[in-house]
């Protein structure tokens, strides 16, 4: 069973991460959630939930403004030959997510470290970084240091590489 975000929160107050969540109506994509900018300061995130052809798993994780070229990216993040998109049954049962709202937190869903963390530079150059909280129903900001803590917590080793062009 994934954990709610109720759990998530529990889990970043366990951690002694502080965070701030801005509740609104579900965002199912960047040009939805870009209406909130003026009130959500930070980097806001773009997640690819990523396969490769001998069924790793990668979730990219870029600025929503970045361009991604996925028929490179492979060489990138160390995948093995070109990659697609993730299934939702796939998406679901690793990071207790659906479509729509991928996210770097669906990472405490990931027991098994079957998804590996790909955080692009660019992105982590913002002080503050704007996820959703296993919801597209909320945004919730973290600073950079305590997602990279975040990350490491769920048993995961984040790579922070340039993905975006």
């Amino acid at each position: 069973m994934p954990k709610s975000p109720d759990e998530l929160f529990a889990f970043l107050d366990s951690l002694g991460i502080s965070v701030s969540t801005t509740r609104h109506p579900p965002l199912y994509t960047v040009a939805d959630s870009q209406a909130l900018r003026g009130e959500i300061a930070g980097g806001h995130t773009k997640n690819l939930f990523l396969k490769d052809r001998k069924d790793n798993f990668f979730l990219v994780t870029v600025d929503e403004d970045a361009e991604v070229d996925l028929k490179q990216i492979h060489h990138v993040i160390g995948a093995s030959g070109k990659v697609s998109f993730g299934k939702p049954e796939a998406l679901m049962e690793l990071l207790g997510v659906v479509p729509g709202a991928v996210t770097v937190f669906g990472l405490i869903n990931d027991t098994v470290g079957k998804v590996k963390l790909v955080l692009d530079s660019a992105l982590m150059e913002n002080d503050i970084i704007n996820a959703h909280p296993l919801t597209n129903e909320a945004t919730t900001s973290i600073a950079n240091a305590d997602l990279v803590r975040f990350v490491k917590e769920t048993g995961h080793e984040p790579l922070v590489l340039k993905v975006a062009a």
